[in-house]
């Protein structure tokens, strides 16, 4: 069974090490990727749980909250969700960023973690349209937000940007 679990401390084992797998790529940014276990026990989960209630926001930032995508008892990626658009998310990376497990790609999990994702879009986000970008070298990434009904609204020199009716 697949389900989405905030980030939390009870489960920051599992939730490391699947951060661990996961390096900044393809239009993915993963800040703790390469930290010590200490660190992100002591220091980033404390951080992230600040910041997914509005408090402590860096400058030029939003509040957002990381959900991981388990399946039984694993976690196989993890997806931000941005709870509102400033200016720089509204004209680049959106509302929701995602990433999987190496070992996992390929198996419908981007595709069924996003719909989750949707689905706590829908109690969070007060814009009436999901924003999302894309590498134009990801098409598997394109794909994944196609089939939860995005479509391409406009197209940069590096990326799609598309959006889904909430």
């Amino acid at each position: 069974m697949l389900y989405l679990k905030a980030l939390n401390l009870e489960d920051a084992a599992a939730e490391y090490d699947c951060l661990q797998d996961l390096p900044s790529e393809n239009g993915f940014g993963n800040e703790c990727y390469g930290i010590s276990y200490e660190s992100f026990v002591q220091e980033e989960i404390p951080r992230r749980l600040r910041i997914a209630q509005g408090l402590d926001v860096p400058e030029n930032r939003v509040p957002d909250t990381h959900y991981f995508l388990w399946d039984g008892d694993r976690p196989v990626a993890v997806f931000k969700l941005r709870h509102y658009l400033n200016d720089a998310l509204r004209e680049g990376a959106g509302h929701i960023g995602y990433g999987v497990r190496r070992a996992c790609r390929g198996q419908g999990y981007a595709t069924r973690g996003l719909a989750l994702a949707l689905e706590k879009a829908r109690e969070i986000v007060p814009e009436d349209e999901i924003y999302l970008s894309v590498n134009r070298n990801n098409p598997a990434s394109l794909r994944v937000q196609l089939k939860n009904g995005a479509r391409i609204h406009h197209e940069g020199e590096q990326e799609y940007y598309t959006r889904i009716k909430l």
